[in-house]
């Protein structure tokens, strides 16, 4: 099957928010209590919600990939919002790029992540970070193919669990 890389249009979002939980779910939910994962993803991927306010907002760049009609994947690049020590003025964040586990190894987060870059590159921005769970091998060893290094350390919390996240850090190359 095909795939398109789409930025967000009217109709996109109610089609995208259930794809976003189920991949969040599928990555994350057996490391967390039941009801408090439920209550977390009912913030951030009901319509209104977290995901919801992100989508609409002014600065926040989004690209989804949509294979027959359906969102499979999606990137979400931001003005840096991890707690990154000595970042330069115009950092900008990769917040999110999750792919269904079925369409895991076929190219679409390879694409997803080369638009991050080279959008955070013609924006002028000098810098790219994410954060990633520390024991996510498979994300840590996929950064680390485009140049991320760890730079830091940050937390997140689901319900009462504290989890050890890294922050990560790509530097791109000066504009000429």
């Amino acid at each position: 099957m095909s795939v398109a890389f789409v930025e967000p249009y009217p109709g996109l979002l109610e089609r995208l928010l259930p794809v976003a939980r189920q991949i969040f779910t599928d990555t994350f939910a057996e490391r967390y209590d039941t009801v408090a994962f439920e209550v977390y993803c009912d913030e951030v991927y009901r319509p209104g919600g977290a995901m919801s306010q992100d989508f609409e907002a002014p600065g926040i760049r989004w690209l989804v990939a949509v294979s027959a009609g359906q969102p499979i994947g999606y990137a979400k690049l931001t003005p840096l919002r991890a707690p990154a020590l000595g970042a330069e003025p115009g950092a900008l964040e990769l917040q999110q790029l999750y792919v269904l586990r079925d369409w895991q190894g076929r190219g679409v987060a390879d694409r997803l992540m080369t638009w991050a870059l080279e959008t955070a590159a013609a924006e002028g921005a000098g810098e790219v970070y994410l954060t990633v769970f520390d024991h996510n091998e498979r994300a840590k060893r996929f950064y680390t193919r485009y140049g991320f290094r760890e730079v830091g350390r940050c937390t997140f919390q689901l319900g009462e669990r504290i989890d050890d996240d890294r922050i990560w850090r790509v530097r791109l190359p000066a504009r000429r």
